[in-house]
């Protein structure tokens, strides 16, 4: 369940960052929130999509995978004052972003969380406006157990969604550069690839 650290609302980076660089807690709409920490299956379906993705294109440019981006796994994200986000994992192509460092200031170009009951609103609701907002191009989200992975797209009026369920193959924004069997994530088959 997720903890507020204090009910003052309105508080700044500053006042997060005050906390220590290494935590947990988010700040989300002036608000400190923990983060809860995650339990096995949510860290099995994160991994996987981080082993994916960073197999293909956590890499400079070139060879056999795409390559071109820097994939960061539970990573703090400042997208203003009063939000800050320590996302499951997101991704920055490296023309955009020289070399990830500390708490990063450049909105990612894409960002997944996995959800959990304790942040299903958090994720759902509160960190897709401030997303959309920021112009973060695709934000995809997990749900381990319905088996579903919600594909989030840019467009000024909001985001598109598009929904994809265990034992799809895709070539899905912003990594379409590569097949995806969906059954990976969600622990149904390996990556063999």
């Amino acid at each position: 369940m997720l903890q507020t650290v204090t009910a003052a609302k309105n508080l700044t980076v500053d006042d997060l960052f005050a906390l220590g660089e290494d935590i947990r807690e988010e700040l989300i709409h002036g608000e400190i929130v923990s983060k809860a920490f995650s339990g096995a299956e949510h860290q099995t379906h994160e991994g996987a999509l981080v082993l994916w993705a960073g197999r293909r294109f956590n890499r400079n440019a070139g060879g056999r995978w795409p390559g071109g981006w820097w994939i960061l796994a539970e990573i703090h994200t400042v997208y203003d004052t009063h939000e800050v986000f320590c996302h499951d994992i997101a991704g920055w192509r490296r023309d955009r972003l020289a070399t990830p460092s500390g708490w990063i200031r450049v909105r990612p170009d894409w960002v997944c969380e996995v959800l959990s009951p304790s942040h299903e609103k958090r994720d759902l609701v509160d960190k897709l406006g401030v997303l959309h907002a920021a112009g973060v191009p695709d934000y995809w989200v997990i749900d381990h157990d319905e088996k579903i992975l919600f594909m989030y797209q840019h467009h000024p009026e909001g985001y598109v969604m598009h929904t994809v369920s265990s034992g799809a193959v895709i070539n899905a924004r912003p990594f379409d550069a590569a097949e995806l069997r969906t059954a990976v994530l969600f622990g149904d088959e390996d990556d063999e690839d």
